[in-house]
């Protein structure tokens, strides 16, 4: 970002005096304006205003370019500058660097290029913004209103219920003659992502929608007549009890088959149990329900976007805590389907609970079994946060969640599900099956998706391990640090494309 120099300033001043003036009587209005320009697509320091940016450029008889020329050489992809007092009705007006117009779809990165550039340049342009104090920005569409305002709506995102001093709430629209449909859109899916919903509160969220979503809070007495055995054995070291949450989204109120379930695990604060966690980073595992999270949060989005389809989406719950009553190494359980387990390592618990949870899913009989997890570490080792991997049966289901992840940009990377690991977590000395493979450490992730299978007869099933998502520190521009609600916006895309296809 660069702030606009003394020259000018002064060179502002001999133009436009009266734009000073105006603006400070106005500034407690506390509004704002972020637009967009692009680079050349030659080899010069030119820039190419959008739509919103021109109309506001011919507003100011053209004092915008003429600013920018003198402000430094050319804006660069994610780079902003601000300028105060230009507009009567915007005392501060933040232009931002999209990069090139004619980038498209990237073959090596997997992602929109054009449309990342917009949600990253949006975000940066809002937060500098909200930094000045504004409590209102209107936002250049830039050609494509739903990134744009899924760049400010996750750009803005702050959770600081429990401190004493808050960041300055802003609220945003968009600027001009944009697609207000694919604004609206964009909030929807900035605001999904930023979800963090269980038991009641995700009740109260839903029940605008509540003639076409249902929520159940499956008690201990229920898990227990399931014979749930997997997941009731992680949840007995905890004194808080189980909760099995479902949820029934009937889009298609007409068509009672289930083309999508969607599972997630949700273990709300792993300990690792017996197995205990070294205590640095443990107060991350906070997050460990992040598979629980994004289910509730894509439901919730597609009620909100009225999707045409029928989704359900179920969440295990519970703790990992160690006690006298926990699970112990060497213990073996019963799944929901019968098979026995050999729990080796308590803090593989996750596989335990999707496994009752992957099992009562067949009872919907659905065109599609998706479940997303924090489940192995060794997925952060693999892919870092670059991307969400996922472990598939169905070549066909890998297709609609890679193409809704190029759309969203939140991307996917198709990991190997082979006999290989299969035979590591059936090779096992007491039961059907063990939780972790028999070499340990080795393919952790793919040993665990492995283990998942065993518990799917679906055709069209995938696992996303979500480890390496589920927080940001600064890989994307457009997100805060912390936990990222990823790939939250991915699930609802998907949702969506097999909307489009019923």
């Amino acid at each position: 970002m660069r702030l606009l120099s003394g020259a000018v300033l002064r060179a502002t001043m001999r133009h436009r005096c009266r734009y000073f003036s105006v603006a400070q009587n106005n500034w407690n209005a506390r509004k704002g304006l972020v637009l967009g320009v692009y680079e050349s697509e030659e080899e010069d320091d030119s820039l190419h205003l959008t739509e919103s940016a021109a109309g506001v450029n011919r507003v100011l008889s053209g004092k915008l370019t003429e600013l920018l020329k003198i402000s430094g050489p050319g804006l660069k992809k994610g780079k902003s500058r601000i300028f105060y007092g230009l507009h009567e009705d915007f005392p501060c007006i933040a232009v931002v660097g999209l990069g090139r117009n004619s980038l498209g779809v990237c073959g090596t990165e997997y992602w929109d290029t054009c449309k990342e550039n917009i949600r990253a340049a949006i975000a940066g342009g809002c937060r500098v913004l909200q930094n000045h104090v504004l409590t209102h920005i209107e936002v250049d569409g830039c050609n494509d209103s739903q990134s744009a305002a899924e760049g400010a709506v996750l750009g803005l995102f702050t959770y600081d219920d429990l401190k004493t001093k808050k960041k300055t709430r802003v609220t945003t629209q968009l600027h001009g003659s944009g697609c207000v449909s694919g604004w609206e859109k964009g909030v929807l899916y900035g605001e999904g992502q930023n979800l963090a919903l269980f038991a009641d509160t995700i009740t109260n969220r839903l029940a605008p929608y509540a003639d076409h979503v249902t929520v159940h809070k499956r008690s201990q007495e229920w898990i227990e007549e399931q014979q749930m055995g997997a997941f009731l054995s992680v949840s007995k070291g905890s004194e808080e009890p189980p909760v099995f949450l479902e949820l029934h989204y009937n889009g298609c109120p007409d068509n009672a088959q289930c083309p999508l379930l969607l599972v997630g695990k949700g273990i709300t604060f792993d300990s690792g149990g017996i197995s205990l966690k070294p205590p640095s980073g443990m107060d991350a595992m906070r997050a460990d329900m992040g598979g629980a999270a994004t289910v509730c949060s894509a439901i919730v989005t597609a009620a909100a976007l009225n999707l045409p389809i029928n989704i359900i989406g179920l969440a295990p719950l519970c703790e990992n805590m160690p006690s006298g009553k926990a699970n112990k190494p060497g213990d073996v359980v019963t799944a929901k389907n019968g098979k026995t387990i050999q729990v080796d390592n308590t803090d593989a618990e996750g596989r335990l609970i999707l496994a009752d949870a992957l099992c009562y899913a067949h009872s919907f009989n659905p065109r599609a079994i998706v479940n997303a997890a924090t489940l192995t570490g060794a997925m952060d080792v693999a892919l870092g946060s670059a991307a969400t991997g996922v472990f598939t049966n169905s070549d066909w289901l890998w297709e609609q969640l890679h193409k809704a992840s190029v759309v969203t940009g939140d991307r996917v990377w198709r990991m190997p599900l082979f006999q290989h690991y299969t035979r590591q977590v059936t090779d096992c000395q007491l039961a059907d099956l063990n939780n972790v493979g028999k070499y340990s450490r080795s393919g952790g992730a793919c040993t665990a998706a492995a283990f998942l299978r065993e518990f799917v007869t679906a055709p069209h099933w995938a696992h996303l391990d979500i480890a390496g998502v589920m927080t940001n520190k600064d890989e994307v521009p457009y997100l805060k640090k912390g936990m990222s609600g990823r790939p939250t916006r991915t699930l609802v895309e998907f949702a969506a494309g097999l909307a489009n296809q019923a």
